[in-house]
């Protein structure tokens, strides 16, 4: 459990992890806020974007479409392994999901089946979409999975955390996949490794 870190503090640790970096417009002040708090934050969350090509999924998380506004997350992972930072503070990610699954994020233990959606996600969770189909043939590149850790062990680094407090959206709501094509305990074991 922590605040948020500042957003010129977020770019730095992504940085200092080794991520390339594309700032998108005022992201540092487009959120979501005036609907809701964000924070205390416990974790990071995963997502596949369903969508291809870097300029329209770039452009969807960011702005987000009819019925769900933007930002969509935080920042976005391209194929080719750039983060695309979208968005700071509240955004629209993770919705209602499991208080259970959020317990066991806090407390950094296993994480029991999500089978309700009672407790906002979008408060309490860093949140990085990453271009992808989802279908489970879309690949995934070396480079993307690779920013995928970085982003992870960068924000737990700072807030102390261990790679149990970086889930996917699957673990988290009920009927969700993504993401799809690789599994988040084998992207775990990626973080736990590079935060040794």
């Amino acid at each position: 459990m922590a605040p948020p870190m500042s957003a010129n503090r977020f770019l730095d640790i992504l940085r200092d992890e080794g991520v390339t970096i594309v700032e998108v417009g005022n992201w540092r002040e487009h959120n979501r806020n005036h609907v809701g708090p964000w924070g205390q934050v416990h974790g990071v969350m995963i997502h596949h974007t369903v969508t291809s090509g870097t300029e329209k999924t770039v452009r969807i998380c960011r702005d987000g479409y009819e019925g769900l506004p933007g930002p969509l997350c935080h920042g976005v992972i391209t194929k080719d392994g750039r983060v695309h930072l979208v968005g700071y503070g509240r955004s629209n990610h993770a919705g209602l999901g499991d208080d259970d699954v959020l317990r066991a994020v806090i407390a950094e233990k296993t994480l029991p089946p999500d089978n309700e959606a009672n407790t906002d996600g979008n408060r309490h969770f860093y949140g990085f979409e990453c271009e992808n189909l989802g279908d489970g043939e879309d690949p995934w590149p070396d480079a993307q999975l690779e920013a995928i850790e970085k982003v992870s062990a960068a924000i737990c680094r700072h807030h102390d955390w261990t790679e149990r407090s970086v889930i996917g959206h699957l673990e988290w709501q009920p009927g969700k996949i993504d993401p799809k094509g690789f599994t988040m305990a084998w992207m775990r074991d990626r973080i736990h490794e590079r935060l040794k």
